[in-house]
C-alpha cells in the first residue's frame, strides 16, 4: 500500500504537461471542427479522429521526451541544430498562426457567453485579464493546478453526447471501418481534423512545458502516463462533440458553421442541457487554450532570442516572456472586439497555415529525436522512426490532398 501511494504521489507530481497539452487541442477551432464533422457526415469519419488520436501520442510523448532530456524547447532546438534563419522562418510563421488562433479562442469566449445572453464586449476583456492575471501573478503550481481544474469543463462535451442519444453501434463501427467520400470538401474536413488534434502550438508548448516543469529522466515513464491520458482524453471529448452533432443535427438534416451554431441547434433537438453543456464546454475550452497559447508563443520566442524564461521568474527576470504573452493576448482580444471582423476567414486561413506549417515541425521533431548528440540513450529507436515517418507521410497525404481539390477547384 505504501508503495502505491509512493507511486501515486510521484505520478501527481509529474502530471500536467501531457494534460493541459492535449485537452487545450480541444479548443474552439477543434469542438468546431468536430462539430462540423458531425453534422455534416455522421459517425463515418471517427475513424480519422481515432488515428489523429493515435499521432497525439506518439508525437506528443516525443516532444515532452525530447524536453526533459536536452532541457531546450523546440525553438530552441530548431535554431541550435538547423540554423538561425530555420528557427525564424518556423517561429514567424508559429506566432502568424498562434495569434490567429488565439483570435479563435476568444471568439469562443464571445460566442460561448452570448448563448447565455453575455455581450462579448463584457466577456472578452473580462475574459483577457483575467487569463493575464492568472500568469503574470501567479507561480508555476498555482497556474498549473488552476488550468488542470479549468479542464474538467470538458466532462460537459461527454455528458452532452450521451443526452443527444447517439446510436452507439454506429458510432462504433465508424471509430474502426474506415470510409471516406473523396470530394474536396470531405479532404478538407479530415485536413482539418488532423491539424487541429496535432497542432503545431501543442507541440511546441508541451515540449517547452516540460522544460519549466524540471522534470527529469528519471521521470520519463509517468510523463508517458500524462501524455497518454492527454491524448486519449483528448479523442474521448472529440468523439462525443462529434456523436452528439451526428446523432442531432446530421439526422435532421441541419447543417452548421461553427461550435455556438451547434450548441444553439442541439437545444430544440436533444434538450436545452444538451445545448446548455455543450456552451459551458465551448466557453472552457476557449478559457483554458486561451491561457496555454499565450505561453506557448512567449516560451517559443524566449526560446529563440537565448533568453531563459519560466513561470516561477518574475516580470524584471523575464520582460520578453511576460510582454510576448500580454502582446498576443491583447492582440486576440481586440481583433474579436472589432467591429465586422473576418472571424472565420482568420479561422480558416490560421487551420490551413497549422496544417502547412505542421509537416516541416515533425520532420524537424523526427531528426532532433535521431541525434544521438542532443538525445544519448533516449535516442528514437528504428522502429519508432519508422512510426513517425508512416504518421508525417499521412499527415504530408492530407495537405497535398487538401491542395490538390483546392486547386482543382
Amino acid at each position: 500500500m505504501s508503495r502505491r501511494r509512493l507511486g501515486m504521489g510521484a505520478l501527481l507530481v509529474v502530471i500536467g504537461p501531457g494534460l493541459l497539452a492535449g485537452l487545450s487541442d480541444d479548443d474552439p477551432a477543434g469542438i468546431t471542427t468536430y462539430s462540423v464533422l458531425g453534422a455534416t457526415h455522421g459517425y463515418q469519419l471517427l475513424w480519422v479522429l481515432l488515428l489523429s488520436t493515435v499521432a497525439l501520442v506518439l508525437f506528443h510523448s516525443l516532444a515532452a521526451r525530447t524536453g526533459v532530456v536536452t532541457g531546450q524547447g523546440l525553438i530552441g532546438l530548431v535554431r541550435q541544430r538547423y540554423g538561425v534563419r530555420t528557427g525564424a522562418g518556423i517561429l514567424l510563421a508559429l506566432v502568424v498562426a498562434n495569434v490567429g488562433t488565439i483570435c479563435a479562442e476568444f471568439a469562443g469566449i464571445a460566442a460561448g457567453f452570448e448563448l447565455f445572453g453575455v455581450n462579448r464586449y463584457a466577456s472578452v476583456p473580462a475574459a483577457a485579464v483575467i487569463i493575464s492575471a492568472l500568469v503574470l501573478r501567479g507561480n508555476f503550481h498555482r497556474i498549473e493546478h488552476l488550468l488542470l481544474l479549468l479542464s474538467t469543463v470538458f466532462l460537459a462535451y461527454i455528458a452532452s453526447g450521451i443526452l443527444a442519444r447517439p446510436a452507439w453501434g454506429d458510432a462504433f463501427r465508424g471509430l474502426v471501418v474506415p470510409s471516406m467520400p473523396g470530394d474536396a470538401a470531405t479532404i478538407a474536413i479530415v485536413t482539418a481534423t488532423v491539424g487541429t488534434t496535432l497542432a503545431p502550438w501543442g507541440l511546441s508548448f508541451i515540449q517547452s512545458y516540460a522544460v519549466d516543469k524540471k522534470l527529469r529522466t528519471e521521470d520519463l515513464r509517468l510523463e508517458r502516463i500524462d501524455v497518454v491520458t492527454g491524448a486519449v482524453l483528448t479523442g474521448v471529448v472529440g468523439f462525443f462533440v462529434v456523436v452528439a452533432c451526428a446523432a442531432t443535427l446530421h439526422k435532421s438534416g441541419r447543417s452548421i458553421n461553427d461550435a455556438s451554431d451547434a450548441a444553439a441547434a442541439l437545444q430544440p433537438l436533444a434538450g436545452e442541457a444538451a445545448s446548455s453543456l455543450f456552451a459551458i464546454g465551448l466557453i472552457g475550452a476557449a478559457l483554458l487554450a486561451a491561457s496555454v497559447l499565450p505561453l506557448s508563443t512567449a516560451y517559443s520566442v524566449c526560446e529563440y532570442v537565448g533568453f531563459e524564461a519560466a513561470l516561477d521568474d518574475s516580470f524584471r527576470e523575464a520582460k520578453t516572456f511576460y510582454v510576448t504573452f500580454g502582446l498576443v493576448t491583447l492582440l486576440g482580444a481586440a481583433v474579436v472586439l472589432m467591429p465586422n471582423a473576418p472571424l472565420v476567414t482568420i479561422l480558416v486561413a490560421t487551420q490551413v497555415l497549422n496544417a502547412v506549417l505542421l509537416i516541416p515541425l515533425l520532420l524537424v521533431m523526427i531528426g532532433v529525436g535521431r541525434d544521438a548528440d542532443l538525445m544519448g540513450e533516449f535516442r528514437v529507436s528504428r522502429a519508432g522512426f519508422i512510426a513517425y515517418a508512416i504518421t508525417t507521410a499521412v499527415v504530408l497525404v492530407c495537405v497535398a490532398g487538401l491542395a490538390v481539390a483546392a486547386l482543382a477547384g
